[in-house]
């Protein structure tokens, strides 16, 4: 089975903009800090969070076979922030000359918190205690106005990034000692440049030790935020934080899952995927490389013959959540339950949901790809900014995904429990797929 491949509900200029920005990495020249480390702040955490395993997980730890910046590889390399445990967010509110900071900065940070912070509860099961900071309560004014700048698409990394990164660290150094962070999140005033409708300038740079140094810390994992993502449908309040997960997905090691047609090969399924509209989760296997999925909680698949395996569903904390059946040391497919719940709020079909990983292919190039069960359907949502043609994807039971070239069956048998129905809310359903490798 193959997955659909169309366009998008994004605006036409906005998929033009998403097809250009990826998570980059800094390289500039470095800054100086001043050296102190704050008393009441303990040190942040270095790298990114052990990976829960036994030995019989190694098949399936796929990893890259090239260079490649953002992978779906496991472990996650070093570079990254840590995704698990107390995570401290310098959070800083910047304006400009020719952009003053509409209203107060406080108003910018509440655009996106406490939301993020229980967004990242939520989907850790609450091992990410994620803490935003805000040492500079008002807005940090840059010395160049934002014209002067000259950025655009916030890709490529030109030197008017360059330039505003090091003014800054320099105007944030005097007020913020740099090494109690362990990441960093600019809140651009949204008067600077374009409507996200139009162009979209947010941007992450994660997990180079190369960039610049404030107090003698690399600033490596920064997501720059502009503009708001309103897209009319009055939901902005609850919705428009949205896009700061997903920066911060970048400094946690996770690729874009859209590529430069949008969101035709994951959809709704993951906020890498789609972080427009209403609220969803990330994959179970996002969830295993972040460390949020203890060992016992997902199954590796190896072996030939058939087998059974029980999965609960992945908003429900607790229980198996993934079975992952390795096809080579790059790549394989990922089986788990979904359902309306937890941030997946805009679930529409509960079910078993099958997607290919591939370690080999960066961040925009399409790493993952959901197989729909129902393809050529239009789908079962109606919310705007969501990929309608996959919501329906997942597979119900009776349903059997099939791939005949590897030899690998995946039956859908149902609920643990006759009659129980995944939406009725009594109880944690349990779901069994047979899978069957030749």
């Amino acid at each position: 089975m193959q997955p659909q491949s169309t366009s998008s509900r994004i605006s036409p200029r906005r998929l033009a903009a998403l097809a250009s920005v990826t998570a980059l990495t800094f390289a500039v020249a470095p800054s100086a800090g001043n050296g102190h480390l704050s008393p009441h702040l303990s040190a942040p955490s270095a790298g990114p969070s052990a990976l829960s395993r036994s030995s019989a997980h190694g098949p399936c730890m796929i990893s890259s076979t090239r260079d490649v910046h953002l992978s779906e590889g496991i472990p996650t390399i070093a570079g990254y922030a840590p995704s698990t445990g107390t995570v401290r967010a310098l959070t800083l509110m910047v304006d400009f000359s020719d952009a003053p900071g509409e209203g107060k900065a406080l108003d910018r940070y509440r655009e996106f918190f406490p939301q993020t912070q229980q967004w990242f509860r939520t989907s850790s099961y609450g091992r990410l205690d994620y803490r935003p900071e805000i040492p500079i309560p008002g807005w940090l004014r840059m010395p160049k106005s934002f014209r002067e700048y000259g950025i655009e698409r916030g890709a490529p990394f030109d030197p008017g990034y360059r330039k505003l990164v090091d003014d800054l660290v320099a105007a944030a150094d005097p007020k913020v000692d740099f090494r109690s962070y362990d990441l960093v999140n600019v809140l651009i005033t949204p008067n600077a440049g374009p409507s996200a409708l139009d162009t979209v300038l947010s941007v992450t740079f994660a997990g180079n030790a190369e960039a610049p140094t404030a107090d003698g810390v690399p600033v490596a994992n920064a997501s720059f935020v502009y503009s708001r993502q309103d897209d009319g449908s009055g939901s902005l309040d609850r919705t428009g934080y949205r896009v700061l997960p997903h920066e911060n997905g970048h400094v946690f090691g996770l690729p874009d899952l859209y590529t430069a047609e949008g969101g035709g090969a994951v959809g709704h399924w993951d906020i890498m995927s789609e972080d427009w509209g209403a609220n969803n989760d990330l994959l179970g296997w996002h969830k295993w490389k972040m460390g949020w999925l203890d060992a016992r909680q997902v199954h590796c698949a190896t072996g030939t013959g058939t087998r059974e395996y029980t999965l609960t569903p992945l908003a429900e904390p607790g229980g198996p959540k993934l079975v992952f059946l390795p096809l080579d040391a790059r790549s394989g497919y990922a089986v788990e339950f979904r359902t309306r719940a937890g941030n997946d709020e805009a679930v529409c079909r509960s079910g078993i949901l099958i997607y290919k990983v591939d370690a080999d292919l960066d961040t925009g190039m399409g790493p993952v790809t959901v197989y729909d069960s129902r393809r050529k359907s239009g789908g079962c949502t109606r919310s705007p900014n969501i990929h309608a043609e996959l919501s329906d994807a997942p597979f119900a039971p009776g349903e059997t995904f099939i791939d005949r070239k590897a030899g690998i069956r995946i039956k859908v048998l149902g609920p643990t429990t006759p009659g129980q129905d995944p939406g009725s809310g009594s109880g944690v359903p349990e779901y069994r797929v047979r899978i069957t490798r030749a």
